[in-house]
């Protein structure tokens, strides 16, 4: 169903209900998905790292999905699925503040039964204050200026929904036009704030909503304002979601803060968010793990994420002879597995178990890759399927290696070679890919009791450790590191590689620990330990 209004209902509203609101919202997501590349480019404040559309347009997909399913006759349940939505769904700094300014604006709606102007425009005050006061060192410029803006824009006399959304993009607009005054860098490179023009979008697209105006088609990319920028060592932007929090979320950000800068933390209904540029992403993410459950993280190595986006900038502009004769994505999550990806060329699409990639994200990542074939590498069962139809939208220019696991995936990445021409690959990296085991070490979201394929059933309590060889259910209970060695014990074949993988609760010291009693009980391998392992898991094991 469509979320624009009938012609005969374009006119001017008095008041919004709570399904009207929804619809608002919906349709605002689309609209800022429409110029999700446009906010990326302009991308340079904090770090020039391209990615402030794409995080703020995956936090308000996460407040769709709320709202798909919430009560949207009831105006506390579309509030709540608005704040919680976007909660565990910011991504990056801008989708951190993002979901601060939606939280102050469902808190100041929750208790209405309709939203008229006056109460919208208290609405977007709300938002404002909220968002400043996430902030530690609030900076101006950026798009926290803007919905400031915003506010006062809407703050202004008005009749009708209309007047008020109208208001506050006239004043959005006229801050977000002084932005380059306030920060240096976006002076530097000739842009406004790239947040603030996202967060604009959102209003505009409220806007659209409400007049019936159909999405507008994507503007072309020219240029990108990180090309302005050397290529410089920013550090990790490090990211957690954590529930069951044993501290308050004041704490948490004191045990954060002398990890590093541009923090943000910030919860509610006892979810903590945290979101900071470190060097110590690794250590971090330990030290904040012993405080709770930790359900997601996502560490990104801004250098890294910097030299992407000049290639995606300049991909389109090279001559058809400079390309590469084959490209390769993988899928991937976990910094430690997405910087071993990238070392072996890979370009990365961020996700795996229980965060699965759209086909489009796939699509844009073979895009952005400048050769004359691309090999896809999905790395779960669960990302196969789109994977293939990425391959088919893109008519013989992809090939896809079936990698059901990370391991499966390193064991195929090994053999890539950019100067050789992908057919010739694809069956070299298939059975390399077949040669590796794969390991993980997780935790059982059910209590059940399963039969393995040896005949052994497993009775598992939510909660309990369980190990998955090649994704499949092979023991449970004990601690993280008996379930590695109990798997090794009955699975190990006389392999000369064990790589371990830590999960973000785990140090260094563990790892090594780990890594001491493999060494013992398997002296004929040789044994190695990175962080950075995939969300939720203790370990990822590969043996080759």
């Amino acid at each position: 169903m469509s979320d624009l209004p009938n012609a005969a209902n374009t006119g001017h509203r008095a008041h919004l209900n709570p399904a009207d609101l929804a619809r608002m919202l919906r349709y605002a997501t689309d609209w800022l998905g429409v110029y999700r590349e446009q906010v990326n480019a302009l991308n340079v404040y904090p770090v020039p790292d391209g990615d402030t559309g794409t995080n703020m347009h995956l936090t308000m997909q996460s407040v769709r999905r709320e709202l798909d399913t919430c009560d949207e006759s009831s105006m506390p349940g579309v509030a709540r699925a608005i704040s919680y939505g976007a909660l565990l769904g910011a991504r990056g700094n801008s989708g951190v503040i993002l979901s601060q300014l939606l939280k102050g604006f469902a808190e100041a709606i929750k208790d209405l039964k309709v939203v008229d102007a006056a109460a919208l425009g208290r609405a977007f005050q709300a938002a404002q204050k909220t968002g400043y006061g996430a902030v530690m060192k609030p900076v101006e410029g950026t798009i926290l200026t803007v919905a400031r803006g915003v506010a006062e824009g809407a703050a202004q006399p008005g009749e009708h929904i209309e007047d008020v959304l109208e208001n506050a993009l006239f004043r959005g607009q006229e801050l977000l036009d002084q932005t380059p005054e306030m920060l240096p860098a976006l002076k530097q490179a000739g842009v406004i704030d790239s947040g603030g023009q996202g967060y604009l979008y959102i209003v505009q697209g409220m806007l659209a909503q409400l007049r019936g105006e159909a999405l507008p088609p994507a503007p072309e990319i020219t240029s990108y304002a990180q090309e302005q920028f050397e290529n410089e060592e920013f550090g990790f932007c490090t990211e957690f979601l954590m529930s069951e929090a044993t501290k308050p979320i004041e704490e948490i950000r004191e045990l954060v803060t002398p990890f590093g800068d541009s923090l943000l933390v910030v919860g509610a209904e006892g979810y903590v968010k945290g979101h900071i540029h470190t060097n110590e992403p690794d250590q971090l993410l330990a030290t904040v793990g012993r405080y709770g459950k930790m359900l997601k993280t996502k560490v990104e190595d801004m250098s890294e994420q910097h030299t992407e986006i000049l290639g995606m900038a300049g991909a389109t502009a090279r001559a058809e002879e400079e390309l590469a004769p084959t490209g390769l994505v993988a899928v991937a999550s976990g910094y430690g597995l997405v910087k071993l990806f990238r070392g072996f060329g890979a370009r990365i699409v961020s996700g795996g178990q229980t965060a699965n990639p759209s086909v489009q994200d796939i699509v844009d990542a073979v895009r952005s890759v400048s050769a004359e074939k691309v090999i896809i590498l999905p790395n779960n069962k669960n990302v196969l399927m789109a994977a293939e139809k990425a391959m088919e939208l893109m008519e013989g220019r992809a090939v896809v290696i079936p990698t059901r696991t990370l391991g499966q995936g390193i064991g195929a990445a090994l053999n890539f070679s950019p100067d050789v021409p992908a057919e010739e690959l694809v069956e070299g990296m298939t059975e390399a890919s077949r040669a590796v085991t794969t390991f993980e070490v997780t935790r059982a979201s059910r209590t059940t009791n399963i039969t393995v394929k040896d005949g052994r059933t497993l009775d598992i309590k939510e909660g309990d450790v369980i190990g998955l060889m090649d994704d499949e259910l092979v023991q449970s209970g004990g601690s993280p590191e008996d379930s590695v060695l109990e798997m090794l014990n009955r699975h190990y074949q006389g392999q000369e590689i064990i790589t371990v993988f830590g999960g973000p609760q785990h140090t260094q010291e563990d790892l090594d620990a780990l890594a001491g009693r493999i060494g013992k009980e398997f002296s004929m391998a040789e044994v190695e330990t990175h962080p950075g392992g995939p969300d939720l898991y203790d370990y990822l094991v590969t043996v080759e």
